[in-house]
């Protein structure tokens, strides 16, 4: 079965490692998954209680907006839905904000994404890697360890984050980092959506 690949963008069978900032290095004894927004009661989850939560392996393709595609990567982690057990959320949350670390701000970068997108296998906090050239290893530092999400193959993977540190539920749509910077809001690779201005140009 080919692959699809969208407009504009080359296969390489890679992982290119890019990111703003400083590599975060992970402390577990300070590190911690903050479940917030309009939810009934905020929660703050530990590393351990983290990776307590069950596994789900899935195979994604990842889309970057720099004009890269990396086809049949398999990552082991903690789908999206998993931490939707923890908290009550407002009635009509449709949106949310997935956190990571940024030159030592916990929540210094984000990306907004449609809740109901998130919700199959495809939507992972991922710790764990393969692909035809690699057997399982752990995600590297540069890579987002100890927690990185990776969101299905319908968004740029800029809506994924590197050391990933919490979820914030929205009622309303809200840009994150990129968004705020020019970047398109929806990022669906398939229309190119690279930016909010359509005549906007990669640099």
């Amino acid at each position: 079965m080919t692959k699809q690949l969208p407009p504009g963008q080359f296969e390489t069978e890679k992982w290119p490692i890019l990111h703003e900032g400083d590599v975060y290095q992970f402390d577990e004894s300070t590190w911690e998954f903050r479940l917030f927004g309009d939810v009934k009661e905020e929660v703050s989850l530990s590393y351990r209680q983290v990776m307590e939560l069950p596994k789900t392996i899935s195979t994604i393709d990842m889309h970057c907006v720099t004009t890269w595609s990396k086809f049949d990567t398999t990552f082991k982690g903690i789908a999206f839905r998993e931490f939707l057990r923890f908290v009550e959320l407002e009635p009509d949350v449709k949106y949310v904000k997935i956190y990571g670390y940024l030159n030592g701000d916990r929540f210094g970068y984000s990306a907004n994404l449609p809740l109901e997108a998130l919700m199959g296998d495809d939507a992972l906090f991922v710790y764990r890697w393969k692909d035809k050239h690699h057997d399982w290893q752990d995600i590297s530092p540069k890579h987002g360890y100890p927690l990185r999400f990776i969101p299905p193959a319908s968004f740029y993977l800029w809506k994924g984050a590197k050391w990933a540190s919490g979820i914030r539920f929205m009622k309303k749509d809200e840009p994150g980092y990129w968004e705020q910077r020019g970047y398109s809001m929806t990022a669906n690779p398939f229309k190119e959506e690279r930016f909010a201005n359509p005549a906007g140009t990669f640099k």
